[in-house]
């Protein structure tokens, strides 16, 4: 169960205009649209055809097919310069139900979920411009859009909540959303040119509709994408092979047998050679173990410590019997 199921946390309804330390979001897009509206009144007659501010962010089709993209967001924060209750209805609508579901999703979650639906709204509406849905404009502006999702979340998280329409007539949340897309329905079915954009509310009732159906989560998609492009950026691994043992020295001595060493060896070899093993006295033989001890240890630092199907490496010196 969510925390929106529990009793305690239900209220019957919205204050007006209650100010607390809620819905921060909620007062920061508030603000970003009054400052917007403002700057179009403010620059209402500096243009031939109107305000050149607003002309820079209104969703315009033709512009948008050619390359001016961020109108498919912008327009959600301009309202028409000729009606103040286009603004008025539309923030007072975000504040009331806004609130509660940025109370629900969190404050980053709810964003995305405003700025999603507000693209979302602005495709659609030139997807059937494209199209050339009968009734269908080439350009629109307004936050009907966005609010329309976060009306429909609010209507679907909390059925049971009771509103009065023009502060007189109570009636349940859920009723008045389904008149309000039925009524943008039948607008879009008839094809007659209206003042309302009517695809850009039923494109934010549908994504407020699947997002609560779908489970959705936007930052968590979000997360994702970032983790991926970490994981991207991260260096590959880098495998190295161990290098194959060099072979052992042929014919010379090893390199720890010192100059005196060597050259009493070459007399005893010669010794041996001339007249045989027997000959040797204790101290020659102690020559030649010393000798032997040493091409032995070359030998182990040489050969790398694995098993191996070949007869261990062994260094005879000439003329010496196995006992020695």
């Amino acid at each position: 169960m969510g925390i929106y199921d529990r009793e305690y946390y239900r209220r019957e309804g919205p204050s007006f205009l209650s100010v607390s330390d809620r819905g921060s979001v909620c007062l920061t897009l508030i603000g970003i649209n009054v400052a917007a509206f403002v700057v179009q009144l403010i620059s209402a007659g500096w243009g031939e055809g109107g305000s050149p501010f607003t002309e820079a962010f209104v969703l315009d089709v033709d512009r948008v097919l050619h390359g001016e993209v961020w109108r498919l967001l912008t327009y959600a924060f301009l309202h028409s310069p000729d009606s103040y209750y286009h603004l008025l209805f539309n923030m007072l609508f975000l504040w009331w139900f806004g609130t509660d579901v940025e109370d629900l999703y969190g404050p980053r979650e709810f964003l995305a979920i405003y700025l999603a639906s507000a693209v979302l709204g602005g495709l659609a509406f030139t997807l059937a411009r494209v199209a050339d849905v009968p009734g269908s404009a080439n350009s629109c502006l307004g936050a009907s859009g966005a609010v329309t999702t976060v009306l429909v979340l609010c209507a679907l998280h909390y059925p049971s909540r009771v509103i009065y329409v023009f502060m007189i007539l109570p009636v349940p949340i859920w009723l008045f959303v389904v008149f309000q897309v039925a009524q943008d329905l039948f607008g879009f079915l008839s094809g007659k040119p209206g003042v309302t954009a009517v695809t850009v509310h039923l494109a934010g009732a549908a994504f407020g509709y699947a997002y609560y159906k779908r489970r959705w989560r936007l930052t968590d998609f979000w997360t994702g994408v970032q983790s991926w492009q970490k994981q991207r950026s991260r260096p590959k691994l880098r495998v190295y092979h161990e290098e194959a043992p060099q072979p052992l020295p042929v014919g010379g001595p090893p390199d720890d047998l010192d100059e005196h060493l060597e050259a009493k060896l070459d007399a005893v070899l010669e010794k041996v050679a001339r007249s045989g093993q027997e000959s040797l006295t204790d101290g020659e033989r102690q020559i030649l173990l010393r000798a032997s001890e040493a091409y032995r240890k070359k030998t182990h630092l040489s050969v790398p410590k694995r098993r191996s199907s070949r007869a261990p490496v062994r260094i005879r010196l000439p003329g010496l019997r196995p006992h020695l």
